[in-house]
């Protein structure tokens, strides 16, 4: 149903992606996007390719990391590239359907990015905690059935949300302001008691935000009262050395997560293109930084990365 007169379309063809609309010069950030997005691929993919063809590192803990570099090249390929034809090429359209799929993986991608971080902190936890009943405990099948859990667990409450966004009326402006479709920005777009949707909606985020974060700080609390237990400073030193990676990828990908989610739910007034670089940050920072932080904070793959150069540099 469409009504010129009042501007009011029930089913739109598509959305406009407004993005950086106050921003000036915002195509040297775009152009830096691409840049970070190419690191992030190529980070990624070799250090996928170091664990999935090195036998030694064919263990859970690394099944862990493997699984966390699959859903960052997942997580950035569903918004960087259409941030770039949006922005860099000026084709900010995008079709009606394709902007639901992409807010279903684009949230489907956050939340498996968020269970990736749970699950390597269930292995430092397991690892640090039980060490003797480590290798019984933390198998390479169990780790593999824990990650298939998580990826399959997760698509029916996402698709839930996409097919209920999905459903609204869109009656007033088809422009989000966001440089990707997500569902705040869908809603408010929407025009309609959209109340029940958004309870909905904050019900999950909540669970698949807060939830993660709170097994992440009780596994630490436990890690730390174990580890100050420890009767030596080596084996105290070893422990803490082993989490100082994980830890530094909790507080890049859940500290501007939180932040802007509290602000939104404060209605504190910040300027959309301040909260969409901080969702851009969020988005990148951590996919672009897990494999330097996981290839220098890892003795197993700094020492192959550093003989595999070492043996390009001969031949060449």
């Amino acid at each position: 149903a469409i009504e010129r007169s009042n501007v009011t379309i029930m089913k739109p063809s598509g959305f406009y992606l407004v993005g950086f609309s106050n921003l000036k010069n915002s195509e040297y950030l775009v152009v830096f996007l691409f840049l970070v997005y190419v690191i992030i691929l190529r980070g990624n993919f070799t250090l996928m390719a170091v664990v999935y063809l090195r036998p030694q590192l064919h263990t859970p803990r690394y099944m862990a990391v493997l699984n966390l570099a699959v859903v960052d090249v997942l997580y950035n390929t569903t918004i960087i590239p259409k941030l770039l034809q949006a922005f860099l090429f000026n084709s900010n359209f995008i079709g009606f359907y394709a902007c639901f799929t992409q807010m279903f993986f684009a949230h489907y991608a956050a939340a498996m990015e968020s269970a990736s971080i749970v699950i390597m902190a269930y292995d430092r936890f397991v690892a640090i905690c039980f060490p003797l009943r480590y290798p019984s405990v933390n198998t390479n099948t169990r780790m593999f059935i824990i990650i298939t859990l998580c990826w399959f667990s997760l698509i029916i409450p996402l698709l839930y949300m996409v097919l209920l966004s999905a459903q609204l009326p869109f009656c007033s402006s088809l422009s989000i302001p966001n440089v990707f479709c997500g569902y705040g920005a869908m809603f408010r777009l929407a025009c309609g008691d959209t109340s029940l949707h958004l309870r909905i909606v904050q019900a999950v985020t909540i669970a698949l935000s807060y939830g993660p974060l709170a097994f992440i700080f009780l596994t630490y609390v436990i890690i730390v009262v174990t580890v100050i237990n420890l009767d030596s400073a080596e084996s105290k030193r070893k422990a803490i050395s082993t989490c100082v990676a994980h830890l530094i990828l909790v507080l890049i990908f859940y500290v501007p997560l939180m932040v802007n989610y509290m602000l939104t739910q404060l209605s504190f007034p910040y300027p959309y293109d301040i909260r969409n670089i901080s969702i851009i940050l969020g988005t990148t920072l951590p996919p672009m930084l897990n494999p330097i932080i996981y290839s220098l904070k890892t003795e197993e793959i700094r020492g192959l990365l550093f003989k595999a150069f070492k043996k390009q540099s001969i031949s060449s």
